[in-house]
């Protein structure tokens, strides 16, 4: 087992009207149509309850099931609740919120997890552990229980980015069995309804600086249908990432892109072509394009951030406290300003005079390059102000 030690709706929405039994642990399983295997699952579940001695519930939360898997769950000692929003994350929030207990573990009903045992899964909780992700990979993964791209691509792509954006490293990201106090569970705050929960823990649980645990867990094949689907389930844990981490998504590319376009306008200003061979190319159109969207992404990524940190998906850091401090309206309404007066400068010189040193075309390029990011500043400058506001 390893610790990682790193950086708050659904167990929120009823914290002052649900009883919490100290000791009390609920075991909560999203389902859509898993009539084979949920009596099953939760058979293992109470199963672990009784012979560990431990008080506890079992909640099947239904997502739309037509196969009869309610009606099997609940024959088999569970208890159902119904989720009307379709999706994974939504039907594990609302089992958060319906559970009772002091501690939470998640999974799957469809037999791929070995709820019988579950000892070791809880036991960093009882040691001081926040939150604890199962490892499938370190607990060994049945034949054909994993297709071969979210085994070596998928999963293992995901959890390099939750390690990049947020310093956490857990060796199977998107591991469904986890375990985690309720205290755990109100400080996440999750809101996600999709697969992208897993994402979404895993990123706040490092940023709000919880003790997470690292278990091997066996992966069995699954019985019935996969849920999962692959591009469109990428698709939204990329998303939700990337949108999460607004430095990567804007201040980083935005500073790049600026500088590379500055260096390239500069370059081109005693010649309007550069000649490799036979090729030539003119860098003053590349130039232009580049410092322009550079400029925008910084100011999208500054914007970004504030609103991230104001609702607590992200941390203060030093390009927001630099923001607030220095980068209000009335200073990027000044910046803006100079720079459409600057450029507006150029044009005038060009219609008066131009150096033999320099090339017309580049100047121009220039004037324009300045008139469109100073305009730009100004109003995406009044766009952060009325978001933050």
């Amino acid at each position: 087992m390893t610790i990682a030690h790193a950086a708050d709706d659904a167990g929120a929405l009823n914290a002052t009207s649900r009883p919490m039994h100290v000791g009390f642990v609920s075991i909560v399983m999203p389902c859509l149509n898993e009539a084979e295997t949920v009596g099953i699952c939760v058979a293992k579940a109470t199963g672990w309850l009784a012979r560990s001695g431990r008080e506890g519930e079992v909640i099947v939360v239904d997502n739309g099931s037509t196969d009869g898997s309610p009606e099997i769950a609940e024959a088999a000692g569970a208890r159902v609740v119904h989720e009307a929003t379709r999706g994974y994350g939504a039907a594990l929030r609302r089992g958060f919120a319906e559970a009772r207990g002091e501690w939470l573990i998640m999974g799957d009903c469809d037999d791929t997890y070995e709820f019988s045992s579950l000892d070791e899964l809880v036991r960093p909780l009882a040691e001081g552990a926040d939150m604890v992700v199962g490892n499938r990979f370190a607990g060994g993964i049945a034949q054909g229980a994993m297709t071969w791209s979210h085994r070596y691509i998928g999963t293992p792509a995901i959890t390099l980015l939750l390690r990049m954006f947020a310093g956490l490293r857990v060796g199977d990201s998107q591991c469904g069995l986890r375990a985690f106090t309720r205290d755990a569970l109100d400080r996440l705050e999750l809101k996600t309804s999709g697969m992208e929960l897993a994402s979404e823990m895993i990123l706040k649980a490092a940023r709000r600086g919880l003790n997470v645990a690292d278990v091997p867990v066996p992966y069995n094949e699954r019985v019935g249908e996969a849920k999962l689907n692959t591009f469109r389930d990428g698709w939204r844990h990329l998303r939700f990432l990337l949108l999460s981490t607004p430095h990567y998504m804007f201040t980083l590319p935005g500073m790049l892109l600026t500088l590379l376009g500055a260096l390239t306008l500069a370059f081109s200003l005693p010649s309007n072509t550069i000649e490799i061979a036979d090729w030539t190319w003119q860098p003053i159109f590349a130039g232009g394009i580049f410092f322009v969207v550079g400029i925008n992404a910084l100011l999208l990524g500054f914007a970004s951030s504030s609103h991230t940190t104001a609702r607590g998906i992200t941390n203060e850091d030093m390009f927001v406290r630099f923001h607030r401090r220095y980068l209000g309206l009335e200073t990027l309404i000044v910046v803006g300003v100079a720079f459409v007066i600057g450029g507006l400068a150029l044009d005038i010189l060009l219609a008066a005079y131009t150096p033999d040193s320099v090339s017309p075309l580049a100047l121009a390029a220039v004037a324009q390059a300045l008139i469109i990011a100073g305009c730009n500043i100004v109003l995406v400058a009044a766009l952060s102000s009325l978001i933050e506001d």
